[in-house]
């Protein structure tokens, strides 16, 4: 039987989530003492990457890579959202999967993350937005600028013919999980939680669903 307890309100972003690890007999480890023995959940949000402790619906079974409709109102129907989870609350499982997961969306995304590609900024003087990505140095950086200027990127294949880089979903994927992991100053597309006074948001995900149109929930 479940513990009762008071009814949370957490504000993220995100409506769907990637289950990344479920405990049906609760997580032993939890910080939360009511979920150490209770069904819980931990997944990652689809379009901005929350990682989120779920409590899923009385008598339903959830599954590891199952996509779920969260709940972040008393009156919304969903697996409830119970707390924001930090990458250090995760489970050994969840974090193995984090990986996998997070290419998924990447790859469901493939528009959202070209157009990163056809509108980054730079930062300050000297340091560009394009340059966080991993293996992206200043002749590389050169390089995307002057091709951009000639015609937009339109895909992950226009990518790898024009700039000659082999994997460019993994270039993001490996920028994603080190925001998970809180070690940066520049945030492109994580929210960092928590956030501290020397980390910088700078929100393009926001700004790149709004620029393809990307409206969907998921």
């Amino acid at each position: 039987m479940r513990p009762k307890y008071r009814r949370r309100l957490v504000e993220i972003p995100d409506e769907f989530a990637i289950v990344l690890d479920y405990m049906p007999m609760g997580n032993p480890y939890d910080k939360h003492t009511f979920h150490k023995s209770s069904p819980v959940a931990q997944g990652i949000g689809t379009k901005f990457f929350t990682l989120v402790e779920i409590i899923p619906l009385r008598s339903s079974i959830i599954a590891i890579g199952e996509r779920i409709p969260l709940s972040l109102t008393p009156d919304m129907p969903g697996h409830r959202v119970f707390d924001r989870l930090s990458y250090e609350d995760l489970t050994s499982i969840a974090r193995e999967n984090t990986t996998r997961y997070v290419k998924q969306i990447v790859e469901e995304k493939e528009r959202i993350f070209v157009e990163f590609l056809n509108i980054a900024e730079a930062i300050n003087i000297r340091l560009h937005s394009l340059e966080l990505l991993p293996g992206i140095g200043k002749k590389t950086l050169t390089l995307i600028l002057e091709e951009r200027r000639k015609k937009k990127f339109e895909s992950f294949d226009d990518v790898k013919r024009r700039l000659k880089i082999n994997d460019p979903i993994k270039m993001f994927v490996d920028r994603i999980i080190a925001e998970l992991q809180r070690n940066e100053k520049y945030y492109l597309f994580v929210n960092p939680h928590p956030l501290t006074l020397d980390m910088k948001y700078l929100g393009y995900l926001e700004l790149l669903y709004e620029r393809v149109g990307y409206f969907e929930p998921w």
